[in-house]
């Protein structure tokens, strides 16, 4: 609990209504959690606006209202602040709610298209690995120290990521390694937050059904470098066109790794296998266990932060090469008959999908490579058709399928992928809506020795058909169909 003035401390306030001195049980940005002297804050969202829900909250129990707009009838008795950015507002409330923990952390952000989740995990799995107790918010799950919690969004609301990082310090983590959203960033999630370093992984089209140019999603990711403070690091991709234009106007100290160019963390592919990456970094050759040339810049990105938090770049190289990468990220298991390599992968955007089958391609000698895939429903559609495109120029037969349709008609997202597929390559590819179906489809096709490559759901367990998630795992749909074959 704390006093409601404290709290507001940074908030840009308009007007308050009311004592300011009155105290706060917590702080809520969903009407439905609210209990006695809760304290709620009404952000107008993309979907729901929580100016209209503040009726509600005073019923429950709400003692403090913070809103852009003032209602219709002010109640006696309830303190009412006035701002100009309700989101923003949520965001510093609740760092100071929660005693401000960031600042008695090392916080790292990640962000970029791809390889945010491979990132910050590598970078939890590393620290841990060198004696740290850390903390962990990803795609695929959070985690404190060996502890592992659901996750529901790459980055949390504000509430609930100022809640799990006071968690985190509480708990005793000294690191904590973030992966950082446009959309949070957009949406002030991360405001007021104390970084100690951001990387900068590569930016290709997405989340235009959002953000609705590229121009502006550029914007968006470039301003979380702007807001870094002197004290923290930043760190760019320097072989990405727009990794210099990211650390631009920052104030942290600018740091780039590179595969192509001089850069304070030079990386060179020796070496790229199936059974890994032989890499030179800095004058020192070592051996990985992640494959394809996307993960060698992942592998740079860690060095260098790792090295840029003050570890030993020895140490730090030894450790890393021990590490296996994220769940769902080039995931592989080979059928115990015919040896076929199966690859589960989370590719959901025309880039890493092309990282992925080229990465592929140098690895498949003379197999042929099938590849299953899908786009999801209600996001970006102008990547359906590229994603096609992809698929058939890389492949050498594509069966396009459902991935997460939500409230769209799968068979309609379809059709829009194939419009995306040339003339020539049309005899390349089937559709089947089904993804069970079209995962035994693509077992089926494969002979032995061929690649199947499964992309976008990697990690997944679930799929969303009319807004209702059932249970669904490529991993284990895939491991199943090659058990069928082994009977």
């Amino acid at each position: 609990m704390a006093i409601l003035k404290e709290i507001l401390s940074g908030v840009d306030i308009h007007k308050i209504h009311g004592s300011d001195d009155i105290l706060v049980q917590d702080v809520q940005i969903d009407s439905r959690k609210i209990g006695a002297s809760s304290c709620f804050i009404a952000i107008k969202g993309v979907a729901v606006d929580g100016h209209t829900f503040i009726n509600k909250a005073i019923d429950a129990g709400a003692s403090s209202i913070v809103c852009e707009v003032l209602p219709e009838k002010v109640l006696d008795g309830i303190t009412y602040v006035l701002v100009n950015n309700a989101a923003r507002a949520a965001a510093l409330i609740a760092h100071n709610f929660y005693g401000r923990a960031s600042e008695k952390v090392k916080l790292t952000g990640v962000t970029g298209t791809n390889g945010k989740t491979t990132v910050a995990t590598l970078l939890f799995k590393l620290f841990s690995s060198l004696g740290h107790y850390c903390g962990l918010i990803s795609t695929v799950q959070n985690q404190i120290g060996p502890t592992v919690l659901p996750s529901t969004h790459t980055t949390p609301d504000p509430v609930t990521l100022n809640e799990l990082i006071a968690q985190m310090y509480e708990s005793g983590c000294s690191y904590i390694f973030m992966e950082v959203s446009s959309h949070a960033i957009h949406q002030h999630r991360v405001d007021g937050l104390n970084f100690s370093g951001g990387i900068f992984t590569n930016i290709t089209h997405d989340h235009l059904d959002y953000h609705k140019t590229f121009d502006e999603y550029i914007r968006v990711k470039k301003s979380f470098f702007d807001s870094l403070p002197s004290s923290a690091f930043a760190i760019s991709n320097a072989d990405d066109r727009r990794g210099t234009v990211m650390l631009q106007n920052t104030s942290a100290k600018k740091y780039f790794y590179s595969l192509k160019t001089m850069a304070d963390f030079k990386g060179k592919i020796l070496e790229n296998s199936l059974m890994g990456l032989q890499m030179m970094i800095n004058d020192t050759e070592v051996h990985f266990k992640l494959i394809g040339a996307f993960n060698a810049y992942n592998l740079l990105a860690v060095f260098g932060a790792a090295v840029s938090l003050g570890e030993h770049k020895e140490e730090v190289l030894q450790k890393l090469s021990q590490l296996d990468g994220a769940e769902g990220r080039f995931d592989y298991i080979v059928s115990p008959v015919g040896k076929v390599i199966g690859i589960v992968d989370y590719a959901h955007t025309p880039d890493a999908l092309l990282n992925v089958l080229a990465t592929i391609k140098n690895l498949k000698g003379n197999a042929s490579v099938i590849t299953v895939v899908g786009c999801g429903g209600n996001r970006d559609k102008t990547k359906r058709p590229e994603m096609a495109a992809v698929a058939v120029e890389y492949s050498d037969r594509v069966i396009f399928t459902s991935d997460n349709p939500r409230f769209e008609d799968p068979e309609e997202i379809i059709r829009e992928m194939e419009a995306g597929v040339p003339v020539t390559a049309r005899k390349k590819y089937i559709s089947i809506t089904s993804r069970k179906e079209a995962i035994k489809t693509g077992v089926n096709l494969a002979a032995a020795g061929d690649i199947l490559l499964i992309a976008g759901k990697g990690h997944e367990k679930y799929q969303e058909v009319k807004g209702v998630k059932s249970d669904f795992d490529d991993k284990k749909e895939l491991a199943e169909m090659f058990n069928l074959l082994n009977k």
